[in-house]
């Protein structure tokens, strides 16, 4: 990350570790068009660099990334905080498997709860608990502190940009 006073200018124009992957790899291959790996390359290093902190801010409230993501998904959904597993499965995107396992390591800790619905007894609810609703409560806003913290080099501009690029690129990839 840069300082305040580094320009974007500056910063676009220093060589990186990817440059000297890419400088090798012209050396080695000059036939073969590698320029996708720079790209690919430092979006990678970017998402293992954000994964590390984003994953401190969790670790301050005691949880894990995907403890961290049940929790929020249920506190985003509002008041009663609760959805069932096939709703949490589609918003967080992971099996039911894992979701099953996920919500009784959650309900363990006393996190979350299993209601059965009033109406009808077969539908079974994963509801935040007051202590759940605490701590996502108290995670959260560091949580987003500590993202914009993250964008606090780009411009307002440039992260329109990259989440305009980004878009672009994530709809071609999962063509």
């Amino acid at each position: 990350m840069t300082d305040a006073s580094t320009s974007a200018d500056e910063v676009s124009t220093r060589t990186d570790a990817v440059d000297g992957i890419l400088e090798q790899w012209h050396r080695e291959r000059p036939d073969v068009d590698v320029s996708g790996m720079g790209v690919i390359g430092r979006v990678s290093r970017l998402a293992a660099d954000l994964a590390v902190q984003l994953r401190r801010v969790y670790a301050q409230f005691g949880l894990e990334e995907w403890e961290f993501d049940v929790l929020a998904t249920l506190r985003r959904h509002g008041d009663p905080f609760r959805l069932t597993a096939g709703q949490l499965v589609a918003s967080t995107m992971v099996t039911s498997g894992a979701m099953t396992n996920r919500i009784d390591r959650l309900a363990k800790r006393g996190l979350v709860r299993r209601e059965r619905d009033e109406a009808d007894g077969r539908v079974v609810w994963v509801a935040l608990t007051e202590e759940g609703l605490d701590l996502i409560d108290r995670a959260v806003p560091a949580h987003a502190e500590n993202e914009l913290r993250m964008i606090g080099s780009l411009t307002a501009e440039e992260q329109q940009q990259l989440v305009a690029l980004v878009r672009k690129m994530h709809a071609g990839v999962r063509r």
